[in-house]
């Protein structure tokens, strides 16, 4: 690679190990977060821009509302009469059209049917927003929802709302209607009662602003119901009473929290000092709390996700939030080889009686790179390379720093030193020969990162594609170390889905661990690294099956029934969303889980909610 690519800043990041946690952004504040949820009441005016603002959040028009309220004054029970019957009146069951299949992809062109095409053609501003609403709309429908959510979550929540977010607005939906399902049967006062219950429990476990929201919109749920193909279904007078009861103590509360000292960093989650997750081998164990795994995220499928520790503020809060609130383990692999590489996994494991794979890799430069330490000053102190890059230092880069180090004579300037010191860590150059450095080749990257010799090499694959996937892979000795109590549970061989899969970090983990791979349903969008993972495959004559999908967002609930019907379903779902929206080195994009990559991870997340579902009613 050339000096102008490798410096450029269109480079593929990922390493965020010279980054300082505290320089990350931080996000807007849990007060202004909150402040939404409690409506003062100063003053009438105020009183009233209140009362338009709450049922703006209920997902109703601005000029309804205006016209409710200057009917009915500040009567709020007869403001929300108003608005339910001009909802009414407006939406027409024969506007509405039944979408078959929500999770096939041909759906997304098909998404805006639901509206009646006379409006579309009349309604400008709708014209202009068609095409950011189809994009959003079709996002939401490849991750399995069905289409009249998505529409209804966007038209309550505004276009503009973090896909995150909508998400969560659908699963506050979702859960709603679950309830009224579950308690269908019991009497009124049974199901008041069992509605208390749930909403105190909710508010007994939830701190997060992002909680909070969801609670809220959990009762607007149980308020004014969710909009089915038919017509949105409302509840009684003597229902809404209740649950406004219920809104204004949850308000009071609210207000009580705001008032209290708040720790700004709530949704952070802190990395611990050293890395070494929940024990890693020759190092003291860590003071470990007491892990908790809900009940229904134990067991089989196991699932495994990893993905670099360093990201922006809130990230890892929001995907241990998505999987069940599971606290990530942050492992730096500095502790299994030479070369330091911070990642956090959450994960579903036990983490009791795991076993090092053997022969133990090397640990320091010298011992990886023996043909280094006759070259190396003594003024160069490593002892570990950091993260392995998707990338090289150029050829002009080691020719400066050539000159500077001849140009100084047998001792460099203290500047000099510094420079030099500083370029090697940031790409991992070592010392070749007399003032020369160079980086890594790629078969030193494949030993450093635990895959066997030439894994990337030849076949069609040119060095610069070596580097990238190598950087992109999981460290194996790390993941095996991780997996390795999968091998008394499945002696007989394992199941895998291996989401992501790359250049099969995962597989070849759990091979060098003993554990036959009898099925290995593969998902990577990468020819190069799909090639490679094929070619591994063979030549270490494989008994099980290989199946390759190419695009985790067209991967269906029907593509995954047929493949567990064949080999009766998968005992690991594994893999690492891209992380380049999140990693420390990416200065242009990294805007966390909103970045057109690393939104990925909600994919990730919705074939794990599937395939337990569907292992579930098996």
């Amino acid at each position: 690679m050339d000096s102008s690519s490798i410096e450029s800043n269109s480079i593929e990041w990922n390493t965020e190990d010279e980054l300082d946690v505290d320089n990350i952004s931080s996000s807007s504040s849990h007060q202004d977060q909150i402040a939404d949820f409690a409506p003062s009441s100063s003053s009438c005016n105020c009183r009233g821009s209140n009362t338009i603002h709450q049922f703006l959040q209920m997902g109703f028009s601005k000029e309804m509302v205006i016209k409710a309220v200057k009917e009915n004054g500040q009567n709020e029970g007869a403001v929300l009469d108003a608005l339910l019957a001009y909802k009414t009146f407006e939406e027409s069951p024969e506007d509405e059209h039944v979408l078959d299949d929500p999770c096939h992809a041909e759906l997304a062109s098909n998404v805006l049917d639901v509206y009646p095409d006379k409006e579309i053609c009349e309604n400008e501003e709708f014209k202009n927003l068609s095409t950011e609403k189809d994009r959003t709309v079709s996002l939401l429908v490849e991750m399995g929802y069905q289409a009249e959510e998505a529409l209804a979550a966007i038209d309550r929540c505004s276009l503009d709302t973090p896909i995150a977010e909508l998400v969560e607005f659908i699963s506050a939906a979702q859960f709603a209607y679950h309830t009224d399902a579950q308690l269908g049967e019991l009497s009124y006062d049974n199901k008041i009662h069992q509605h208390q219950k749930v909403c105190v429990l909710f508010l007994s476990e939830l701190t997060c602003s992002s909680d909070l929201r969801f609670l809220n919109q959990l009762y607007t749920m149980f308020l004014i119901g969710f909009p089915k193909l038919n017509g949105p279904v409302y509840m009684s007078k003597k229902k809404r009473k209740f649950y406004d009861n219920e809104m204004r103590k949850l308000q009071k509360q609210r207000k009580y929290l705001e008032k209290q000292p708040m720790d700004h960093d709530n949704e952070i989650v802190h990395l611990p000092n050293p890395m070494v997750g929940f024990g890693v081998p020759n190092q003291p164990s860590p003071v470990l709390f007491q892990r908790r795994i809900p009940d229904e995220a134990e067991g089989r499928p196991y699932f495994y996700f990893e993905n670099v520790a360093l990201a922006p503020k809130g990230v890892w809060h929001t995907m241990s939030r998505f999987l069940y609130y599971i606290d990530p383990e942050f492992v730096d692999s500095k502790f299994f080889c030479a070369a330091a590489r911070k990642r956090g996994y959450i994960h579903n494991l036990p983490i009791e009686n795991r076993s090092q794979l053997l022969p133990t890799p090397p640990s320091t430069i010298h011992e990886a790179l023996p043909h280094t330490k006759q070259y190396w000053p003594s003024w160069d102190k490593r002892m570990q390379l950091n993260c392995i890059l998707t990338c090289i230092g150029s050829a002009k880069l080691t020719d400066r720093i050539k000159k500077a180090v001849e140009k100084s004579g047998d001792e460099p300037l203290p500047g000099v030193k510094k420079y030099v010191i500083q370029q090697c860590k940031k790409w991992n150059l070592i010392w070749v020969g007399k003032n020369k450095v160079a980086p890594l080749e790629p078969h030193e990257m494949e030993m450093l990162m635990g895959f066997p010799p030439n894994h990337t090499r030849g076949g069609g694959i040119s060095r610069t594609e070596q580097y990238t996937v190598l950087g992109n892979a999981f460290q194996v000795d790390t993941v095996a170390y991780h997996l390795s109590v999968l091998k008394r549970m499945f002696p007989d061989g394992i199941s895998v889905l291996s989401l992501f899969s790359g250049i099969g970090g995962a597989e070849v983990a759990l091979h060098r661990l003993g554990i036959p791979l009898r099925n290995v349903v593969s998902v990577e969008i990468s020819e190069t690294c799909r090639k490679i993972l094929q070619s591994w495959w063979d030549e270490t004559n494989q008994q099980g099956k290989l199946i390759h999908f190419h695009d985790i967002r067209m991967v269906t609930a029907h593509e995954l029934e047929k493949c567990m019907s064949t080999f009766g379903g998968f005992d690991l779902i594994i893999g690492g969303s891209p992380c380049n929206n999140l990693a420390g080195g990416n200065r242009s994009t990294r805007n966390g889980l909103e970045g057109s990559k690393s939104c990925l991870f909600f994919e990730y997340y919705r074939i794990i909610e599937l395939v337990r579902s569907m292992m579930r009613h098996r």
